[in-house]
């Protein structure tokens, strides 16, 4: 691979992962309510709800970490 390339995977890889740290920051926040959530409400569909959201994040955050190693090994 020639540096042009390499230097346009650096840029993506950048910009995934400000994505990734902007998803993790509302996963964050998420799991703060997530963790507010009143004992009596936690069988409710708004926690249900919540917590899906935090799984869903955590698994987006954790797939874009993956396209970013994918990139790495392909630009050495």
């Amino acid at each position: 691979m020639n540096k042009a390339r390499r230097k346009q995977i650096a840029e993506i890889i950048d910009k995934l992962t400000e994505i990734r740290d902007d998803i993790d920051s509302i996963r964050e926040d998420e799991d703060e309510v997530l963790s507010n959530i009143p004992e009596n409400l936690q069988s409710s569909e708004r926690y249900e709800n919540c917590e899906s959201a935090v799984d869903n994040l955590d698994s987006a955050v954790s797939g874009i970490d993956d396209v970013i190693d994918y990139l790495e090994c392909a630009a050495e």
